[in-house]
């Protein structure tokens, strides 16, 4: 009966990943559906001028060190931070016998790149001119590659850390700090004036629903994989 009760629970998880996922999917294409027909502009534009002095949009609402700060959060979601993140969090699994996990880490992150180029080639969305920018920016706009990669990464380490953690207070700082920081990356992003908002709200769908997919996928296979195993070894 305990046996059943398990498989009941496993299936109904599964239910509730899977329509969670189709939910962000119908959120994300309503969303750049709405963004191609130039729908949220007005949206966009105002929220962008909202973070700028009305006399002078060059210049950032808040004090000095504000700015100065947003520039160090938005680096936290750059290709060159994430990337060495990525990599001690691969070098440390891997020097504990975890070979399985740094494996799923590194292909988590090496197809959020992919998806984030596919997009972005896609939609071809230029950056904002509505104000200076604050920070150099290259590639296009839609969506915010800086908030995906950030959901993608951060929210995949604060579920792996939630796993190893022990009680549930633990779990939820885990959970919490994760949220936190792939919010504040968005956040920055919209601050320094190189991306809409709805360029955000997408990267973090889009984060989102990759990072699900992926721990779905892990979770599948991680008894064929050998991830329970490592778990023990390593414990």
């Amino acid at each position: 009966m305990s046996f059943l009760s398990r498989l009941e629970r496993r299936e109904l998880a599964w239910l509730l990943v899977g329509l969670g996922g189709c939910m962000l999917l119908f959120v994300f294409l309503k969303l750049s559906g709405a963004v191609m027909e130039g729908e949220t502009m007005a949206f966009d534009k105002r929220i962008v001028e909202s973070f700028r002095k009305a006399d002078d949009p060059s210049r950032p609402i808040g004090p000095a060190w504000l700015a100065s700060a947003m520039m160090d959060i938005t680096a936290l979601g750059g290709p060159t931070v994430i990337f060495m993140m990525v990599l001690a969090v691969i070098g440390f699994l891997v020097l504990q016998g975890r070979y399985w996990t740094a494996l799923f880490i590194f292909l988590t992150a090496l197809s959020g790149e992919a998806v984030n180029y596919a997009l972005k080639a896609t939609f071809f969305r230029p950056r904002p001119s509505v104000v200076p920018h604050l920070r150099e920016s290259f590639s296009t706009s839609f969506p915010s590659g800086h908030a995906m990669q950030s959901a993608i990464i951060y929210l995949t380490l604060g579920a792996m850390l939630m796993r190893i953690a022990q009680g549930r207070l633990t779990k939820i700082y885990c959970c919490t700090a994760a949220m936190v920081l792939t919010f504040l990356v968005g956040l920055s992003r919209v601050y320094l004036g190189v991306h809409y908002p709805t360029d955000v709200i997408a990267g973090w769908i889009v984060g989102l629903f990759w990072a699900s997919i992926c721990w779905v996928i892990a979770r599948h296979y991680e008894v064929r994989a050998g991830i329970k195993a490592e778990r023990k070894t390593s414990g």
